[in-house]
C-alpha cells in the first residue's frame, strides 16, 4: 500500500501530482511504539484506492522532507502523523493514536475518491 518517500523530488512530484491524484502522507518513527500500532492499523484495514497515491516517510532517516512537508502544509509536526492533501492543500490530518484507517477512507470518499 505505501510507497516510500525518500527524496526531494519524490516530494515535489506528489505535490504536483496532487492537483490530479490525492496524496497521503504517514510521517513514521521506526522507534516510536505509537507509530508502529498506528502502521499496524492501515496492515490490518489496507486502503485501496486507484486515484489516490499512499507515501511512507520515515522521519528517522529523512526528517528534513519531513520538515519540508510541513512547512509547506502550515501543519504542525507530530509523530506518528496522516495528512491527506489534494491541490497542494492539507484537508485532513490526524496525529498519534488519533490515526484510524477508517476515517482516512472516510476523507478519501468525501473526496470522491
Amino acid at each position: 500500500m505505501w510507497s516510500s518517500l525518500n527524496n526531494l523530488d519524490r516530494l515535489e512530484q506528489s505535490f504536483q501530482e496532487s492537483t490530479e491524484r490525492t496524496q497521503v502522507y504517514f510521517k513514521h518513527s521506526t522507534r516510536c511504539s505509537i507509530s508502529r500500532v498506528a502502521l499496524s492499523r492501515f496492515e490490518r484495514e489496507p486502503l485501496t484506492n486507484e486515484s489516490t497515491d499512499f507515501l511512507l516517510l520515515d522521519l528517522l532517516q529523512h526528517r528534513s522532507l519531513s520538515q519540508q512537508l510541513t512547512e509547506r502544509l502550515g501543519i504542525t509536526h507530530e509523530s506518528p502523523q496522516v495528512l491527506i492533501v489534494k491541490n497542494g492543500v492539507c484537508i485532513y490530518h490526524a496525529n498519534h493514536l488519533d490515526i484510524e484507517p477508517a476515517e482516512v477512507d472516510a476523507a478519501l470518499s468525501a473526496l470522491g475518491n
